[in-house]
């Protein structure tokens, strides 16, 4: 269970991506029925550290308090830095004890330079990716996703994409109620794209003009109906033809995975909020019987419905 987070104060520190681990992991959401963590600023010389825009942060903790922490995040910093011996140890021994791990933008650097992600695949911001794989061959770096899960380490690209890696390890460790608490808080969607569990591509946006916006919002108010290609491009007032090429164009997915990703979410809503049995819960979400949704969860999220609601059941923690 995901309790006590470390966060790392680097020289160089950039401010933003440091107040995204702070934003996500450092509030008491306890009064919104959210998580509430033991959290903790700490650095390898307690004092002022230097931030990237030039003035100083005041830490008084040392690196001891992550010695038995479920989580030590490392926010972006100068990726020229020389990773301090003592902030290696720690994570190096963090890794090696089954503790997370989760890097947010250049961050990776300092996972890479401690052997963290050696052997494994990783990222980083698009502008630092070919530098990072340049230094560091053994580590397979993907530019082109929000963030990459591989064991318990996590890293995430570039500013926004910080959060998303954050609530999906709030997700992963406390359940969708939880990091769908965080995401209200901080104003953005709990999960910004579909796709594998450990492998999260390019957010699919909500929609970059407003052309469909009316029909997508009646898609998710009839989830359980057979919505065809047909029926939705009347709405639109296209052909079918014209109506998937510039659904395509302006949400990033087709409207089949688009409304796939959709039913999947309200699928687990339902497993999570409700004692509804699996048939229903299949009916209600729109992929019509439990074998269908069975396959979604599979495909998607590698795990059935029985054991995602085994483990993410609201009303299991009541």
């Amino acid at each position: 269970m995901l309790k006590k987070v470390v966060l790392l104060a680097i020289p160089g520190v950039a401010p933003f991506e440091f107040g995204v681990v702070c934003e996500a992991f450092g509030i008491d959401r306890s009064a919104h029925l959210g998580p509430k963590f033991d959290f903790t600023i700490a650095t390898a010389e307690p004092g002022p550290v230097r931030t990237s825009l030039g003035y100083d942060m005041v830490i008084t903790t040392g690196l001891e308090v992550a010695a038995d922490a479920d989580l030590i995040a490392v926010p972006a910093h100068d990726v020229d830095a020389a990773v301090h011996p003592a902030v290696a140890e720690v994570l190096r021994n963090a890794a090696a004890r089954g503790a997370w791990v989760l890097s947010v933008c250049s961050g990776a650097f300092t996972l890479a330079k401690a052997g963290l992600l050696s052997g494994r695949s990783a990222t980083t911001h698009w502008m630092h990716a070919e530098r990072l794989a340049r230094d560091f061959p053994d580590v397979t770096v993907d530019p082109d996703v929000l963030f990459v899960e591989d064991g318990r380490i996590i890293t995430s690209a570039g500013t926004a994409a910080g959060i998303d890696a954050c609530l999906h390890l709030i997700r992963t460790e406390l359940g969708a109620a939880s990091a769908n608490v965080v995401a209200r808080r901080m104003v953005v969607p709990p999960q910004r794209s579909g796709g594998q569990s450990q492998y999260i591509a390019t957010p699919i946006p909500v929609h970059r003009s407003d052309s469909f916006a009316e029909v997508t919002e009646w898609m998710l108010e009839n989830l359980e109906q057979d919505l065809t290609i047909d029926e939705l491009s009347r709405r639109a007032l296209m052909s079918p033809r014209t109506f998937a090429r510039r659904f395509k164009a302006d949400l990033g997915t087709t409207p089949g995975a688009w409304l796939n990703r959709q039913r999947l979410l309200r699928a687990q809503q339902l497993l999570e909020e409700s004692s509804l049995g699996l048939d229903a819960v299949a009916a209600e979400s729109g992929f019509g019987t439990a074998s269908v949704m069975r396959h979604h969860f599979a495909k998607s999220l590698n795990t059935t419905p029985a054991a995602y609601r085994r483990t993410f059941s609201v009303r299991a923690l009541a």
